[in-house]
């Protein structure tokens, strides 16, 4: 269910592309050329073995397809009919054969059942030691270090875990495990298997990050922006749900309120925008 929220949106961008087509345009492309060549033979075997039909073979540009955007060499491997129709079916509206896929892979790429992915934990004030993929110890010595989780609670005994914060002190840290490096042989980002573990926090029942990232490029915190939006859809300028994600419709918002105010359009959000309109 997380991988499918993060690849294609909940099921609602599974591409559009033809996969035999796009794989062969990477692969003349040349800068991966033989992965892009294999994906396409794969693909080519797939239409043969009757797993698709070439009308309904689409996928991203990059030919990942389905819910969670599985490669065609994935699929070859790792796809199972859950559903028992017949048919490993990824492309359609139910995502129960993409689902269960995705989950073989993980099973087979080394997921340990019952373990955790990771948690968000407390860095103590001044921590100068290892941060980063790489430099993993027992949860012996980070206790020692006065990591907690935080939420409260003990940190997690699943073996070695590497203390990781993305952007930098004073912001969201996390102590991953295993099961994260088996996330990441799915699609190696550190920051995409972070907000893979979060979402499937979230889905389980558990809460926000505790922590705060700063504010972004433009001077504006996430509840800024969220403000930003707020004021905009009570002056009518539909800026969508009030999420803190600047996106088209956000900045659609910015543009007609610059545009009636009279000033210089720019769609960006900005301290000024902020005071203007609290």
């Amino acid at each position: 269910g997380a991988r499918g929220g993060r690849e294609s949106y909940c099921g609602t961008h599974r591409g559009t592309s033809n996969v035999p087509s796009a794989t062969s345009t990477l692969a003349w492309e040349g800068r991966r050329g033989t992965f892009f060549e294999a994906q396409l033979m794969s693909a080519l075997r797939l239409l043969q073995a009757g797993d698709a039909r070439a009308s309904e073979m689409v996928g991203s540009w990059a030919g990942a397809m389905g819910h969670t955007q599985m490669m065609p060499d994935v699929y070859e491997t790792y796809a199972v009919d859950f559903d028992g129709d017949g048919r490993r079916h990824i492309w359609g509206d139910d995502p129960a054969d993409a689902l269960a896929s995705t989950a073989r892979f993980l099973e087979r790429r080394g997921w340990r059942r019952g373990q955790p992915w990771g948690l968000e934990v407390i860095v103590p004030a001044g921590y100068s030691g290892p941060t980063g993929r790489g430099f993993d110890r027992p949860v012996s010595s980070w206790r020692a270090a006065g990591i907690v989780p935080a939420r409260g609670g003990a940190l997690p005994e699943a073996g070695d875990a590497a203390l990781l914060i993305p952007e930098g002190s004073g912001t969201p840290a996390f102590l991953v495990y295993h099961n994260f490096e088996v996330i990441r042989r799915y699609n190696p980002s550190t920051n995409y298997a972070l907000a893979l573990g979060y979402l499937s926090g979230r889905l389980a029942g558990s809460g926000p990050l505790v922590g705060e990232f700063g504010p972004d490029a433009n001077g504006l915190t996430l509840e800024d922006r969220k403000s930003i939006q707020r004021g905009l859809s009570r002056r009518g300028y539909d800026a969508g749900t009030a999420d803190g994600v600047v996106g088209d419709r956000t900045e659609a918002a910015i543009s007609a309120w610059q545009r009636d105010q009279g000033l210089p359009v720019t769609g960006e959000p900005s301290r000024a925008l902020l005071a203007s309109l609290s």
